[in-house]
């Protein structure tokens, strides 16, 4: 990247879409979704086409002119910048520019995608230790140093993409730099305008990528003609939609970037949108299970669709990305954004407006995700049961499996041990086994033998609340494996009981955390800012396989209850209070006491501030 007063580029995209410039900035603002690292007018000064500058025009600097010779350029020779005189101005004004300050931006190929997997990275870093820059503030407010530099102050640290690509950040703009306001941001403060700004800018990144998805991918002359309009709507879904109001809400962003650059907010902006954002992502989610479904089928059946898909995917505007990671973003955006309005209502002022607006967007949002998360549950929990009737019959009763308040919350096959048969093998007892099927509904048990491979005989059954079951820890003479006794209760009768061994400690552990489930949400609001639980931090993310286990993000923070020797850890999501169980090799210990205590602070003040917007909301009459 060339420096700001010393090489000028003219873009060949900037040259491209000069003819539909119109007046003012907020045109130029527009070009953030597809250009990235911002300068300002006054750095980057770009010839149009139609320019034909004086010979004599030089750059000022100082007391005295020189003239700079420009670097060759691909779309042509770039001429040397008009000094800042009449002529200048004249000629802004010619070319649909105003003289105010306005931040341009320099072309930067990078997808949403990859922006995701750094800025995870980031934030990952930040919860296992100390806040950047906090040892410099710290010596800054004792008076031991002097002020921190800005390159360290921001809770986005300077990176580069896998490309060597610098992301840009909020006090690296000129304007921002020059400014003789910057020196009375506190630490704190400059941290919330990065928060605020790399919503911004990752919203620009996000709509590049929905642009190839539905430009290059959707709109494909050769793809559209394979594709049944059934299967082109299942695959594709809402995706234009969905890529129209993200337009719309980067817009508004940018002309809010423009207003003032030192002390912009965007948390009203993401509330006035929410309902946009509602209408267009719950449908796109929703359809999820049809999507991967058709894709699928499509791979497999459709002849001519995987030659097509390979072709589409190798052009270079896909940077080796396959359309599974473009149809996929919405998924990966709408939390996203959630995780970046938390980032900025952690930074607010406590009872400030500013936190006030950040917790309503938040609390939107939050809103939003678990609608989106219980339209897919509902539909495939329904779908399982449909499926489930057709293979689950019980001996000599009718039972009604079908329920709109029923869902299944784990199965799966262990052994019956079989105590009232008994051998001498040597000098040990041995105690024969047999296999049982168990499936969990979130109201009772129900115990089958196979019938064959896809039937299941149901002999016992017992609600939920009727169970009872005892860890057996040491190991039963004779007997090898994780053995637990449970016992099926009818009132105060016992209506059965056996004895059960698992394989592995974790699939005893889980049988039986699943009969007898705690509250996750009693757990986390029982910490206080003090306690130093267990914190352990998604490093890889995790799609779970089955109903007990939890669907984990990059940079997720879990509070661990328990560990298994054979590498699975239960564990509590801090930011939802979900729980559920994944492998230890997906997360990775947080050592740093510090950064315990932070991360939980930080996670109940925003437990408190959504609770009083509730309290609030229920406290005022309705008129």
């Amino acid at each position: 990247m060339s420096e700001a007063h010393g090489n000028y580029i003219r873009p060949t995209q900037i040259q491209d879409k000069s003819q539909n410039l119109r007046p003012g900035p907020a045109r130029v603002l527009g070009w953030i979704s597809e250009f990235w690292v911002c300068w300002t007018y006054e750095d980057l000064y770009l010839h149009l086409p139609s320019y034909s500058p004086d010979k004599s025009t030089s750059r000022h600097r100082g007391s005295g002119a020189s003239s700079h010779s420009a670097p060759h350029s691909p779309v042509g020779p770039v001429l040397p910048l008009p000094t800042a005189d009449n002529n200048t101005q004249q000629h802004r004004r010619s070319t649909g520019f105003t003289i105010k300050k306005c931040v341009l931006t320099a072309k930067m190929a990078i997808l949403y995608q990859e922006y995701s997997d750094v800025a995870i990275n980031r934030e990952i870093q930040r919860q296992q230790g100390e806040e950047p820059g906090a040892e410099e503030e710290r010596l800054r407010v004792e008076g031991a140093g002097e002020a921190p530099s800005p390159s360290n102050l921001s809770p986005s640290s300077s990176f580069c993409s896998s490309r060597g690509s610098a992301f840009s950040l909020w006090q690296d703009i000129p304007d921002v730099q020059t400014s003789d306001q910057l020196d009375n941001f506190s630490n704190e403060e400059r941290k919330l305008q990065e928060a605020k700004f790399e919503l911004v800018t990752s919203e620009a990144s996000y709509i590049r990528s929905l642009a190839i998805a539905v430009d290059h991918f959707m709109l494909s002359q050769e793809l559209g003609e394979c594709l049944g309009t059934q299967d082109r709507q299942w695959l594709f879904s809402k995706l234009p939609e969905v890529k129209d109001v993200s337009e719309r809400f980067l817009q508004d962003l940018e002309h809010r970037l423009e207003e003032d650059i030192l002390r912009f907010d965007v948390c009203d902006i993401v509330l006035a949108h929410c309902p946009a954002l509602r209408r267009v992502y719950l449908p796109y989610v929703t359809n999820q299970a049809y999507q991967e479904q058709t894709y699928q089928r499509l791979l497999q059946e459709n002849a001519r669709f995987p030659g097509i898909l390979a072709r589409l995917e190798e052009d270079p505007i896909c940077q080796r990305l396959p359309l599974a990671s473009f149809l996929i973003l919405p998924f990966q955006r709408i939390t996203r954004l959630k995780m970046l309005v938390e980032n900025i209502l952690k930074r607010t002022t406590p009872g400030s407006r500013g936190e006030d607006t950040a917790t309503k967007a938040f609390n939107e949002l939050k809103k939003l995700i678990k609608e989106c998360n219980s339209s897919v549950q509902s539909m495939k929990r329904m779908e399982e049961l449909i499926h489930l009737n057709k293979k689950i019959h019980f001996e000599g009763k009718i039972f009604p499996l079908i329920s709109q308040s029923r869902w299944l919350v784990k199965h799966g096959e262990l052994l019956e041990v079989d105590t009232q048969t008994m051998s001498i093998s040597g000098s040990k007892f041995k105690l024969p086994t047999r296999p049982v099927y168990l499936h969990l509904f979130n109201d009772c048990l129900l115990l089958s033998r196979r019938k064959d491979t896809w039937k299941f005989m149901v002999f016992v059954h017992a609600k939920i609340g009727q169970l009872k079951v005892k860890d057996l820890s040491q190991k039963l003479q004779g007997i090898s494996g994780f053995i637990f006794h449970l016992q099926l209760c009818e009132g105060q009768q016992l209506k059965h009981q056996i004895l059960l061994k698992a394989h592995t400690e974790s699939g005893k552990q889980r049988w039986i955390t699943a009969m007898f489930p705690s509250d996750p949400l009693e757990d986390i609001e029982q910490a206080s800012e003090n306690d130093d639980l267990s914190q352990v931090q998604c490093i890889k993310s995790y799609q779970a396989q089955e109903h007990d286990e939890l669907t984990m993000e990059k940079a997720d923070i879990l509070q661990a209850k328990t560990i298994t020797s054979d590498g699975w850890v239960e564990g509590i999501r801090l930011s939802d209070g979900e729980r559920g169980w994944f492998p230890k090799t997906n997360v990775e210990e947080i050592t740093n006491r510090s950064a315990r205590l932070r991360n939980l602070r930080e996670n109940i003040r925003i437990k408190c501030v959504t609770q009083k917007l509730e309290e609030d909301f229920y406290a005022t009459p309705v008129i």
